[in-house]
Parts: C-alpha cells; sequence; structure tokens
C-alpha cells in the first residue's frame, strides 16, 4: 500500500500492471482483449465496484477465508481436487506456512 488507496486498490494497481508487462512481452494479442482507453486507464483487467466486505472478527474472517479456499473445488470449476493443489490459494500457508508469491500475513496476527 503506498499510503494513498486501500489495500484492494493498491493490489489491483499492482496485479494489473503485472498482467499488462507480462502480455506485453509474451502475448500482445490476448493484451487486446482488456483495452478500454479509458480516461482513467488504458487497460481494464479486474471487474468494477466488486463487493468488499469488511471482516470484523476472527470468526468471520475463518468462514470467508474457508468458503476462498474451497470454491476452486466446486463442481462448475474443479479446478482442483484440494484446497492446497490450487497454485494460487492461501491454503497451502496456513496447511504448511509456505508462501511461493511472499505476500501472505496470518488472518490471526490481524484480527
Amino acid at each position: 500500500m503506498n499510503g494513498k488507496e486501500f489495500p484492494k486498490k493498491s493490489f489491483e494497481k499492482f496485479t494489473s500492471h503485472q498482467f499488462k508487462i507480462k502480455l506485453q512481452k509474451e502475448n500482445p494479442e490476448e493484451l487486446k482483449q482488456f483495452f478500454v482507453g479509458a480516461s482513467d486507464r488504458e487497460y481494464n483487467f479486474w471487474l468494477r465496484d466488486p463487493l468488499t466486505i469488511r471482516i470484523l472478527n476472527r470468526e468471520m474472517a475463518l468462514q470467508k477465508l474457508d468458503y476462498t479456499h474451497y470454491n476452486p473445488l466446486q463442481e462448475h470449476w474443479k479446478l482442483c481436487n484440494s484446497p492446497e493443489e490450487y497454485r494460487y490459494s492461501s491454503a497451502v500457508f496456513y496447511e504448511r506456512q509456505e508462501d511461493e508469491f511472499k505476500i501472505l500475513t496470518h488472518y490471526m496476527n490481524d484480527l
């Protein structure tokens, strides 16, 4: 976070920039599908104004974390067989304390 934005906005800004760089190098044709040419952005990778919910306590955090970890297993996604198998899940962080991307902190530290 740069002090001017909320964490969600900082995350979206950073990852969008990384997506753009990666696609420019590896797949410029795919990048074209994200072009919007808006006054405030050239490309749009994230849905505008998604629902944001403030986590108020540890019980609520654990509930949302469980939902996030088990969502890739849902019948309509079928992305993996266990939460730890999904590369972009924090499940492996909580199971084995592994953080491939070096960006995670334990939710218990903040609530």
